[in-house]
């Protein structure tokens, strides 16, 4: 069980640095490769292809603005789901990245979270479907916010 990140570029590592920490405090194993669809497209379809052989329960989050080709790419060749997280630094930055991000052809589908916590928690909460004792910690979680509106 495991995310594997995928970013457009090394520029976007301190970004995926607030999922990966998410997911650290769950316990979730993550890897970040750097393999943009644009510059290294070759790199992506063999991440993919070895994945893609993998019985080990994988989501994606990729990771990638302005043309966000990585996205795409990832979603239309591999049979594991595939979230984008934009990464922006303005809001002219994020207007370009979520557009880019979200306008995606036929069977590509990319699941598209722009909060980097909640990105951490739609990946925690697919794996959950696999795991028991992270879907006891998912539920947990959610009785605790609950929990936290009875005051």
């Amino acid at each position: 069980m495991k995310v594997v990140f995928l970013l457009g570029s090394e520029s976007d590592k301190d970004f995926a640095k607030k999922i990966t920490d998410e997911l650290d405090k769950w316990g979730v194993v993550n890897e970040l490769i750097v393999a943009s669809a644009h510059k290294v497209p070759e790199k992506v379809f063999e991440i993919v292809t070895v994945n893609n052989d993998s019985k080990e329960a994988l989501v994606y989050i990729t990771i990638a603005g302005r043309s966000n080709g990585l996205s795409g790419v990832t979603a239309a060749n591999s049979v594991h789901p595939v979230i984008a997280c934009p990464p922006f630094a303005s809001k002219e930055d994020f207007m370009i990245n979520i557009n880019s991000t979200l306008v995606m052809p036929s069977d590509t589908p990319v699941l598209t979270v722009v909060d980097p916590q909640n990105a951490a928690m739609a990946a925690i909460r697919i794996l959950a479907n696999s795991d028991e004792g992270l879907r006891a910690k998912v539920v947990a979680r959610i009785q605790e916010i609950k929990k936290s509106f009875d005051k």
